[in-house]
């Protein structure tokens, strides 16, 4: 367990420039500890105790701002960075060496049984506020850009980006202060 422990610190400390000690991190970076929880409503989930897993998550939810529901798998070495307001769903399942960034969503389009959620490779990074949307596949080392929708799976190594275009047009003075 120590070993995990110290493979996530160091994980963060490669994907974060901003991370500039292992204090910090353990002080400072929720997107850690609510993985760290997370590990243990999985264990608990895993062996029945589901009430208490899920009371788990949602105390974590509002200490941190992520929501990670008990039952998704998560691989090694993931980090959440900027982690408020990710949620990731139920039958979700999450690579190792993956980034994610704050507000994304790896969430469900079906109340129906079976997997709902995205299947995430290994080496994916997932930008800010990107919405993966039922039971899709990611492909390793893939990568969404910030604000992308998908509903569609990924291949490997592609990337994925939204270009929006804004217009800006010149401010006609109308004598209105600003």
């Amino acid at each position: 367990m120590i070993g995990r422990i110290r493979e996530d610190i160091r994980a963060l400390k490669g994907r974060d420039p901003a991370a500039r000690s292992t204090l910090e991190i353990l002080l400072a970076y929720p997107g850690l500890r609510a993985i760290w929880w997370h590990r243990v409503s999985h264990w608990l989930w895993t062996r029945g105790a589901k009430l208490l897993a899920r009371y788990v998550s949602h105390v974590v939810r509002r200490r941190t701002g992520v929501e990670i529901h008990p039952a998704a798998q998560l691989g090694r070495r993931v980090v959440i960075d900027h982690g408020m307001g990710v949620v990731i769903g139920e039958t979700a399942v999450v690579g190792d060496d993956v980034l994610i960034y704050q507000g994304v969503t790896l969430g469900g389009v079906s109340a129906n049984g079976g997997r709902r959620h995205p299947k995430v490779g290994n080496g994916v990074m997932l930008g800010a506020h990107a919405a993966l949307l039922g039971p899709i596949e990611i492909g390793d080392d893939a990568r969404i850009g910030a604000c992308v929708t998908l509903r569609e799976s990924v291949p490997a190594g592609t990337t994925v980006r939204e270009e929006v275009v804004i217009t800006i047009k010149p401010h006609v003075d109308r004598g209105y202060a600003i």
